[in-house]
């Protein structure tokens, strides 16, 4: 089974970027859907961008954030332009073995451990 950890969070001025990567152990992390998802202080955890063969984002992040992978390097990236402070929050990226771009949290069984981004104003 795959195991999944985040890196690339940080602190950013509004406007800024990041880059989170999510690296996968195993040797299927192509079969699999990829998410990321976030969890701002006191809200509940929402979707935010998933990958398989296409893309699929969160109106909240559309054209902002880009999330991309690389079989080869069993990595996962979220592009994140034009940050506001409302993007603050712990995010998570997770894996599904089901192949559809699912945007529902539960749907997802791997999860990583999460990495911080916060964006001051």
């Amino acid at each position: 089974q795959v195991q999944l950890v985040e890196s690339g969070g940080g602190l950013v001025q509004a406007g800024g970027s990041l880059r989170l990567s999510c690296t996968a152990s195993g040797r299927t992390f192509s079969t699999y859907t990829m998410g990321w998802f976030r969890r701002a202080p006191g809200k509940e955890r929402e979707f935010v961008a998933a990958i398989r063969r296409s893309t699929y984002y969160a109106d909240s992040v559309k054209g902002r954030f880009t999330i991309s992978r690389d079989n080869a390097k069993n990595t996962l990236f979220l592009q994140m332009n034009s940050l506001k402070p409302e993007d603050t929050a712990i995010y998570y990226c997770a894996a599904t073995y089901t192949p559809l771009l699912l945007t529902e949290g539960r749907m997802y069984n791997i999860w990583g451990q999460g990495t911080q981004v916060t964006v001051s104003s």
